[in-house]
């Protein structure tokens, strides 16, 4: 539903590699997002996203929220996060209100963040 266009043709949506010059997308506070959101890049989150996000890298700002599942190497959460998130490395500051389960490899947890869920690590 939603998408960056891209200047090179894209790859198949199966097999689709990382693309190294993918920019950093910003959804303002203004804004409110009901569907599907997917990147290459990083995407960073000050407004309202409902649905699914694909990320490289996924910033919930201070005033942000994202309610859905989220895919991303890493995640960042100052804000409010709930649902199901997978990810490598999973960063929750302070200000963070999560409800969710999550399978992560790494993860940092700032004293006053709130959480409340599952968390899951995979076994090596």
């Amino acid at each position: 539903m939603f998408s960056k266009p891209d200047t090179a043709p894209a790859a198949p949506q199966s097999g689709r590699a990382p693309n190294p010059n993918a920019g950093k997308s910003v959804l303002a506070s203004d804004l409110r997002i009901t569907g599907e959101i997917t990147s290459t890049g990083a995407v960073e989150v000050f407004g309202d996203v409902d649905g699914t996000l694909t990320a490289r890298s996924l910033t919930i700002g201070g005033e942000g929220a994202v309610k859905g599942t989220v895919s991303a190497e890493t995640v960042e959460v100052k804000g409010k996060l709930d649902g199901r998130v997978s990810t490598q490395g999973f960063t929750l500051r302070a200000t963070a209100q999560v409800e969710a389960d999550v399978n992560y490899t790494s993860l940092i947890i700032e004293s006053g963040a709130q959480i409340e869920g599952r968390f899951t690590r995979p076994k090596s």
